[in-house]
């Protein structure tokens, strides 16, 4: 196979543990290149560790993790800035700069990683700008922006540089259904017109599915599902049908172990 064929992230036997807790127990997963994919699964699941070790600011126990057909933790500290030059992110606080302007925020990138002439920077910025639709507020600071308005100009940031990975860390959390469906819609649109690659980080699955196209749930440190959506929601599987279709009985269970509540009232006595 060649570069345009070969997956633009593998992960391959991943193991990892934070504090000899284990997160992942061996998962394997593949991101095709100019696709959007969703990686799925319940708050402490290991989605943003995951990100993280594709990121290379963490190192796996065992197994490896490549980008571009890197394996990410050989890479030296050079090789490292190189590949992350590539890789643009959407932090799912947002992450803006409080003391620059929303146009600085998005040129950081630029000045940070490419000499580029200042009127170039410009044009850039404000292209970007205009593709979330906030070219009219590039001179606002962070503060006087709204939930929504600070996700898009991080939107705006993750692609300034038309990298050819971008990550998307929880970016429909704390939105209103409005705000919502603008930010996957533009997650979907600017993906297509940039030919990038991108990774959705979420637990929000109705979203997800109707903007990607391919996604894995992980649950338990391995990888329970994945598929197109609509292979999905039509699983039988028990873990799959209880996430997907958020139903309140099944593997996942809301009570942590204990003895019968009786029993509990009785020995209180």
């Amino acid at each position: 196979m060649n570069a345009e064929t070969t997956p633009l992230v593998e992960v391959s036997e991943l193991h990892f543990a934070y504090s000899g807790r284990p997160v992942f127990r061996g998962l394997s997963l593949s991101i095709p290149r100019g696709k959007v994919v969703a990686i799925l699964g319940g708050s402490g699941s290991g989605k943003s560790t995951l990100l993280r070790l594709i990121g290379g600011q963490l190192r796996p126990a065992r197994g490896s993790v490549r980008v571009d057909g890197k394996v990410v933790h050989e890479l030296d500290t050079d090789a490292l800035y190189e590949m992350r030059r590539g890789m643009g992110m959407m932090f799912q606080s947002s992450g803006l700069f409080t003391d620059l302007s929303v146009f600085e925020n998005i040129a950081f990138p630029l000045r940070e990683h490419f000499d580029l002439p200042e009127e170039l920077i410009r044009a850039l910025v404000l292209m970007k700008l205009d593709a979330v639709g906030l070219r009219g507020a590039r001179d606002v600071m962070p503060a006087d922006l709204s939930g929504g308005m600070s996700r898009r100009v991080a939107l705006a940031r993750a692609i300034a540089a038309d990298p050819a990975l971008v990550v998307y860390d929880e970016p429909f959390a704390g939105l209103d259904p409005i705000t919502l469906n603008v930010i996957a819609t533009l997650i979907r649109k600017l993906n297509d017109a940039l030919g990038a690659t991108s990774i959705v980080v979420t637990y929000d699955v109705s979203e997800a599915l109707d903007v990607v196209d391919y996604l894995y749930v992980i649950a338990d440190g391995v990888l329970v599902g994945e598929g197109s959506p609509e292979d999905v929601l039509a699983s039988e599987d028990p873990y799959l049908k209880q996430f997907l279709h958020a139903l309140p009985d099944g593997p996942v269970r809301f009570h942590f172990p204990g003895r019968p509540l009786a029993e509990d009232l009785r020995l209180a006595k």
